[in-house]
C-alpha cells in the first residue's frame, strides 16, 4: 500500500459565499464524511497544510495581482469570485497545502497526496482571479516544486471547465507540460484543441475538447490510450492533478456524463502512466453525493495502485 498524504484544514470552511454560489464549504464536509464513513481515513497520512508567503505566490502570480486580492476587502473580484473576510487566509492555505505535499513527496515521507482545498484554483490567471479561483493551486505547487529541484512538471486537469489560467501560465514554458480534458464549447471558452503552447513552449500544451454528452467511454480512451504515451516522452519528475469533479453525471455545472466507474478509470490510468509522485487538488464537483463518492474512490485508486 502506498503512503498517501491527505491535505486538509479547517481554515478551508472559512471561505465563505453567496447563498446561490455552488462552490460552498459544504463540498468538503461532504469529503471528508465520506472519508470517515468508510475504511480510508485511517489509512491516510494526514497532514495540516502550510500558509503560502506572498512570495511562493509571486511564483505564478503578478506583485500587482497578488496586491489587489491583499486589499481588496469582501465583495466580488469578478462576476463569480468572491472575497469574504477570510478568503484571502484560505486562499493562501489552499496554495499552500500543494506546497507541503510537494515537500512531502521530496523528503520520501509520502508518494502521492490529495489535496482537499478550496478556493479552487485553475481558472486564476497571472494578473487575476476569475471562476471562483483567487489563487493558481496547481501553478504555484508547479513553481515550488521546480524550485526544489523537481525539474520538470506534467500537470493533468481532468476538470469539465479548461483550467485557463494554468495554460496560460505555463505556455511559453517547456518544462511544464499542461493536459487538460474539458467540456467544449463550455467556459471559459479557452482550450482548444489547437491551443499547443507559445514559442519554447509550443508542443507542450496538449487540449482534449469533448462534447456535451460524452461518457465513460469516450474519457477512457483519452486516459488509457493518450495520456500514457505523453506522459512517457515528457518524462516528468512529478504529476500534478487538478481534479475537478464536475465531469459527473449529476453535476449540474456540466453536460458530461461520468460514473463512479469512469472515475475509477480516469485516475487508475493518470497513476498508472508514472511511478513518480502523483499530488492532486481539488477542483470543481458541486453535487455533494457525487464528489464525496468521487474523491473516495480516487483515494481508493492511490492507496492501491
Amino acid at each position: 500500500m502506498h503512503k498517501v498524504g491527505f491535505i486538509y484544514d479547517d481554515i478551508f470552511l472559512k471561505h465563505e459565499t453567496p447563498e446561490w454560489h455552488p462552490e460552498t464549504k459544504e463540498r468538503l464536509v461532504s469529503i471528508i464524511t465520506t472519508l470517515k464513513d468508510s475504511d480510508l481515513w485511517e489509512k491516510l497520512i494526514h497532514i495540516k497544510p502550510r500558509k503560502a508567503g506572498y512570495e511562493d505566490i509571486a511564483l505564478a502570480h503578478t506583485n500587482a495581482s497578488i496586491e489587489k486580492i491583499k486589499n481588496f476587502g469582501v465583495g466580488y473580484l469578478d462576476g463569480d469570485t468572491y472575497m469574504s473576510k477570510d478568503s484571502l487566509e484560505a486562499s493562501l492555505y489552499a496554495a499552500g497545502a500543494v506546497i507541503e505535499a510537494v515537500d512531502r513527496c521530496k523528503n520520501g515521507e509520502i508518494d502521492k497526496a490529495f489535496c482537499a482545498v478550496r478556493p479552487p484554483g485553475h481558472h486564476a490567471e497571472a494578473d487575476r482571479a476569475m471562476g471562483f479561483c483567487i489563487f493558481n493551486n496547481i501553478a504555484v505547487g508547479a513553481r515550488h516544486a521546480q524550485k526544489i529541484g523537481y525539474k520538470k512538471v506534467f500537470i493533468i486537469d481532468f476538470d469539465v471547465h479548461h483550467g485557463n489560467g494554468t495554460q496560460h501560465i505555463f505556455e511559453e514554458d517547456n518544462t511544464v507540460f499542461y493536459f487538460s480534458t474539458h467540456q467544449y464549447p463550455h467556459y471559459p471558452g479557452t482550450g482548444k484543441e489547437s491551443e499547443r503552447g507559445i514559442g519554447e513552449g509550443e508542443g507542450f500544451t496538449y487540449n482534449v475538447t469533448m462534447r456535451a454528452g460524452s461518457g465513460d467511454k469516450d474519457y477512457l480512451h483519452v486516459y488509457h490510450d493518450i495520456l500514457p504515451g505523453l506522459v512517457k516522452n515528457f518524462n516528468p519528475d512529478i504529476v500534478l492533478v487538478s481534479a475537478g469533479y464536475d465531469i459527473r453525471t449529476e453535476d449540474s455545472l456540466s453536460s458530461i456524463r461520468i460514473s463512479n466507474e469512469g472515475i475509477h478509470g480516469i485516475v487508475q490510468n493518470i497513476l498508472a502512466s508514472t511511478d513518480k509522485p502523483v499530488i492532486f487538488a481539488l477542483e470543481g464537483g458541486y453535487d455533494l453525493e457525487a464528489l464525496g463518492e468521487s474523491v473516495k474512490i480516487t483515494i481508493e485508486e492511490m492507496l492501491n495502485i
